[in-house]
């Protein structure tokens, strides 16, 4: 049973982000190809449609026929993908594009663990390869494969890939990520992605499988004091449950906790969950929880542990990525999410504006903001709200701008 447990526990998170036409679809039906991880039948599918339309199997028909049955509701699930090697799972956090992977990676919808950076080394590195990878310092992800694909196009040349390797990495080295691993790949030829190519004998590092298998997975931060900010309450049988996600330390029953930004002491009277009877939850556990003391509380709030606690602002500053092709201007209104708080908010004050593909300072004490632009930002909220910083408690120290009901931009507070 524990050993059970343990197996379905052990996969591991990761995105693949790059320059649009980088082989980023290509490289994900490889690696389901690869490992036999297909639906059964979808191979012969994909066999079939690529005999008829030349013969060479195009592994990105099989991430169109995934995205096919995503909008029928089948099969695969909406937000992620699976393959699996004899170590572990592996789930890919599905960022079709370049605002939705910020928007998922920064609200934290799902986070990764680890990401692979794909670049063409024909092409070299474009604007957007810049922009993901400043996410991905941004966030602090410290396991980063580069993936040189389409070598093939280059003649598998170790030149050309020393060359590309070299820019890359001193922008990176810019951003504070090293990556673990880069390595030249075809992808369409599966070269170096599941096992080492014999077409570029000069490359002695491992294949991206392997690679992959030497990353660990995150622990959950079961250590830290607890924080469970409340998605939602219900009344079942004369109880009132309040449910959320337990986003740091361990919510344990009779535990003295402060709600925030209320302030309010009270107890964990108890651990709700359906058809248990649990005396207490880890992070990364969606549970319910009843309260000794209730009265006023409602989504937003957070359940803390004391010692210490997070802090409760109607003021902070933060970096911010603007997203919208909507820029902003002074005075614009806008709506702050965090955790699970809602509320409206304004930036006051936009410190420096910061190019995020050469990480040039734009301007200081700028009024506007404009697409694809970093700034360090000062932002004032109608009512108060709980912040901490995004390397101690990832859920309190990211957010996102919402202006006239779209995600405008992902924020952290560091």
């Amino acid at each position: 049973m524990n050993e059970n447990k343990a197996k379905e526990k052990e996969h591991l998170k990761f995105v693949i982000v790059g320059h649009v036409d980088h082989g980023k679809s290509t490289l994900i039906g490889r690696l389901f190809y690869d490992t036999k991880s297909l639906p059964q039948g979808k191979m012969e599918e994909i066999e079939q449609a690529s005999k008829e339309l030349g013969g060479r199997i195009e592994f990105s028909f099989i991430m169109d026929h995934l995205q096919e049955e995503r909008e029928q509701g089948i099969t695969i699930d909406t937000a992620q993908t699976f393959f699996k090697t004899p170590r572990r799972e592996y789930v890919i956090i599905d960022a079709p594009g370049h605002k939705e992977f910020i928007k998922n990676m920064i609200t934290g919808a799902s986070q990764a663990e680890a990401a692979i950076l794909i670049v063409d080394a024909e092409e070299g590195v474009q604007e957007q390869t810049k922009r993901h990878a400043y996410i991905l310092g941004m966030l602090g992800l410290e396991q980063v494969i580069v993936a040189m694909n389409k070598m093939d196009l280059v003649d598998f040349k170790e030149g050309r890939f020393n060359e590309v390797k070299k820019e890359l990495e001193d922008f990176l080295s810019s951003l504070g990520i090293s990556p673990s691993y880069v390595i030249p790949i075809s992808a369409m030829g599966g070269d170096n992605v599941a096992s080492n190519s014999d077409k570029m004998p000069w490359f002695s590092g491992p294949s991206i499988l392997e690679a992959l298998d030497t990353f660990k997975l995150t622990a959950q931060p079961t250590h830290k004091p607890m924080r469970f900010p409340v998605q939602d309450f219900y009344d079942v049988d004369g109880k009132k449950i309040f449910a959320g996600r337990v986003e740091a330390g361990i919510a344990k029953q009779g535990m003295n906790v402060v709600l925030l930004p209320s302030g309010q002491k009270t107890k964990i009277k108890s651990i709700e969950e359906f058809l248990a009877e649990p005396k207490q939850a880890e992070a990364g556990k969606s549970i319910g929880i009843t309260l000794e003391e209730d009265a006023g509380i409602d989504r937003g709030e957070i359940v803390c542990e004391a010692n210490p606690l997070p802090r409760t602002v109607s003021e902070f500053e933060a970096s911010v990525f603007w997203i919208s092709k909507e820029g902003f201007k002074e005075g614009d209104s806008i709506i702050l999410k965090i955790a699970t708080e809602e509320v409206p908010c304004k930036i006051s004050k936009i410190n420096r504006l910061i190019d995020s593909s050469t990480l040039e300072v734009i301007s200081e004490n700028a009024s506007s903001l404009n697409p694809n632009e970093v700034a360090e930002v000062v932002i004032q909220t109608e009512k108060p709200v709980v912040i901490e910083n995004f390397n101690k408690t990832p859920a309190l120290g990211r957010f996102v701008l919402v202006k006239e009901l779209e995600v405008s931009a992902g924020g952290i507070i560091a």
